[in-house]
């Protein structure tokens, strides 16, 4: 089975060097949005710390929603979702696969690249590795989560806005303790607590969305 699953993981990292624009476009949509915060309220580094974290997680977010309408949208238009409902493996470790390689395409380098954001942004070296750490845990949920609501709106023509109004309401707790824990951090704070709960909410999501992202699968097959 897990044969199964890194195939499904290489095919669709194969697709996406294939179609760079695919995911350099968020890439450079977090890096550009977080550089023109600076221009637009002023490049004071006490000010910049200050309001750091909120940019950073905001627009991480909004990044990776750009990468999750397609998720499944071509598999379900070519019959490749069909083919992975009928195969023997089961569908939520096919439907885990992708989702790693969806964050692999779109979170891993937006983690690789906040130490950059991080220097731009004038946070000191404790804030630094928070900021990191709250991205590495927290961008997996984000996919994880995501796969669910594009599960379910994979066979609509213009699911985009309904696909928003489903996860958005769910990436909130990421979204406040990733932002949370950069913040503690930068004011000197003990950041571990909004970590454990990042953390903990991986965990969760690892072991329930991809039986939940099948579930929606299947609904939109049928």
């Amino acid at each position: 089975m897990w044969k199964h699953f890194t195939i499904v993981v290489g095919r669709d990292l194969r697709i996406a060097f294939r179609n760079p624009g695919d995911f350099l476009n968020p890439l450079m949509f977090f890096v550009i949005i977080t550089c023109l915060f600076p221009l637009g309220i002023g490049s004071s580094p006490q000010q910049l710390a200050e309001v750091a974290p909120g940019i950073v997680w905001v627009t991480a977010l909004l990044s990776t929603l750009l990468g999750l309408e397609g998720l499944f949208k071509q598999d379900f238009e070519d019959g490749s979702l069909e083919q992975l409902c009928l195969a023997p493996t089961p569908l939520s470790l096919l439907a885990f696969g992708k989702i790693t390689a969806h964050w692999l395409i779109y979170g891993l380098p937006i983690v690789i690249m906040s130490p950059l954001i991080g220097v731009l942004l004038h946070l000191d070296s404790q804030a630094f590795v928070t900021l990191v750490l709250s991205l590495l845990l927290g961008t997996p949920s984000l996919s994880l989560i995501g796969a669910i609501g594009v599960g379910l709106t994979a066979g609509l023509r213009r699911g985009g806005v309904l696909l928003t109004l489903l996860i958005l309401p769910l990436y909130i707790p990421i979204l406040i303790f990733g932002a949370s824990a950069i913040q503690s951090a930068a004011l000197g704070f003990d950041a571990t607590g909004q970590l454990y709960i990042l953390s903990s909410l991986l965990v969760l999501s690892l072991i329930t969305t991809p039986f939940a992202t099948a579930a929606a699968i299947r609904i939109t097959i049928n």
